[in-house]
């Protein structure tokens, strides 16, 4: 569980929420799980689950449960027996969703392949392994346009090298002969640059992890994603 829960929880249970002979509404429930949660937790939004007297509770960018009272806070899926399927999962999916045309893509810098006319947005560290190993991949792409977001949250030398990258000229030459070919950017580090509004973008987004994949329809993967899933998913969006 995430690190604002380690002071109340055991094992898939949080316990130490202030209990109430009666049920509390959702903006209440929404108050007293925020204020045991802390301020590292943001408690988006309370709303009722399939489960009569269960509430969802987004913390973040991810879905817990509670009950009626706000004593428990319950960590796990929700699985309709009936169809199987994942209510909990697909909850995870509609709110990790975002809106393509609202991403800033003058903050990124954009790769085309062939006709461009497939568009992905990727979140990625340049000292991030698994960023590079997804780099390896998406040079199999075509027809492709990559809109790449640099966000340096590893290390300050992370910073650096976004930096350097996004200062060069040719920023895909800097880019692939380092993610591909392990030769350090050298270039100047004191452009303007969108690196500290791209932090500020993915914690908007409750990015957490590099590299991290958009499609046109606002929806996810994270990690190293393999390239039959890229490609499958940009199938299914024509």
């Amino acid at each position: 569980m995430a690190n604002f829960f380690k002071k109340v929880c055991v094992g898939f249970l949080c316990f130490g929420m202030a209990s109430s002979a009666f049920a509390l509404n959702e903006k209440q429930i929404r108050a007293e799980v925020q204020k045991r949660l802390g301020t590292a937790a943001n408690v988006r939004n309370v709303t009722p689950s399939p489960i009569p007297g269960l509430f969802e509770v987004q913390v973040n960018n991810e879905i817990f449960y509670t009950d009626s009272n706000a004593k428990y806070l319950i960590q796990g899926e929700m699985v309709e027996l009936a169809t199987g399927n994942n209510v909990t999962a697909k909850r995870q999916e509609d709110i990790n969703r975002i809106k393509w045309s609202e991403l800033p893509q003058a903050q990124a810098f954009k790769v085309v392949r062939g006709n461009g006319s497939r568009q992905i947005a990727v979140f990625s560290d340049p000292n991030c392994a698994y960023c590079k190993r997804l780099e390896k991949t998406l040079q199999q792409l075509d027809n492709v346009t990559i809109y790449n977001y640099l966000i340096p949250i590893l290390s300050a030398d992370s910073s650096l090298k976004s930096k350097q990258i996004w200062c060069a000229s040719d920023q895909q030459k800097v880019w692939n002969d380092w993610m591909l070919n392990n030769q350090s950017p050298t270039g100047k580090s004191d452009c303007a640059n969108p690196i500290d509004k791209n932090m500020a973008l993915a914690k908007n987004y409750g990015i957490n992890g590099t590299p991290t994949i958009f499609f046109t329809d606002g929806s996810r993967f994270p990690g190293a994603v393999q390239l039959v899933d890229i490609e499958k998913k940009l199938a299914s969006l024509k």
